[in-house]
């Protein structure tokens, strides 16, 4: 279950020698490598992959996840503080900085297998893109009224629907995404599943053409009988809903 960051943490106003100088050292890399990509990765709609790189050699992509799975072994206010100076210089940049570690770092660490983290976890922190999921046309706020479905067979689950509005759609390779694999259980049939681009029957559909954030993509997923090992079930089968809320409440 996730850990209580309750304990011991000093007012939000007060911050430690080391988160001082973490978020005066991600405010000068800010300075430095997102300032001069910004209107280039505007005009193209995409985040240069040199600065996804830079991100990552600076720990920024894994800053809560262990060192033993390449992370910086930070914390959840090194997060925010990374996410508010990058925002300072491009809300775009700061995005992926913000879903990479809060909604797909932060529920692999918290549910995955040993298995699923020491699989999935060195690529993120090194700097591979992830997504989250959840949304689709019919079920944007009502979100565990998926249309998604999962369905056991043998080894494997095979997920066919749709998914809509899902940030860094575009560059990610690694997706915590829920589909419903009992709909008789209504949400109790959420399921949580780490889902590779490569699988067979996954594709990205439209990106959207928005107004600003331009460089951040938003997308969407198209699951046509995208098979997915049973090992990268995230959590218990039916109790994705609880992965996604505790997610949620993080990012």
């Amino acid at each position: 279950m996730p850990a209580d960051r309750s304990a011991a943490r000093p007012p939000l106003t007060t911050l430690s020698d080391d988160e001082i100088m973490f978020r005066d050292a991600v405010a000068a890399m800010a300075e430095e490598m997102v300032r001069p990509r910004v209107q280039e990765m505007e005009r193209a709609g995409r985040i240069d992959p040199a600065l996804t790189q830079a991100f990552a050699d600076m720990g920024l992509m894994g800053i809560e996840v262990g060192e033993d799975y390449g992370g910086s072994a930070g914390s959840l206010m090194m997060v925010t503080l990374a996410v508010e100076e990058i925002s300072k210089i491009d809300a775009s940049a700061a995005i992926q900085v913000d879903v990479q570690n809060t909604l797909v770092n932060y529920p692999i660490r918290t549910y995955g297998s040993d298995h699923i983290k020491s699989t999935y976890l060195p690529r993120l922190t090194s700097g591979t893109p992830g997504a989250y999921a959840l949304s689709e046309p019919g079920s944007g706020s009502d979100a565990f009224g998926m249309t998604t479905r999962a369905e056991q067979q043998g080894d494997r689950w095979i997920l066919n629907g749709r998914k809509m509005w899902i940030t860094n759609g575009a560059e990610a390779q690694i997706y915590v995404l829920f589909a419903n694999a009992n709909p008789a259980a209504g949400y109790k049939g959420i399921t949580a599943f780490v889902v590779e681009r490569g699988f067979p029957g996954f594709s990205v559909g439209k990106k959207e053409d928005k107004m600003g954030i331009r460089a951040s993509s938003t997308t969407e997923l198209i699951l046509d009988g995208v098979e997915v090992p049973a090992q990268n079930v995230l959590g218990p089968v039916g109790q994705g809903y609880k992965v996604a809320i505790e997610t949620l409440n993080e990012g």
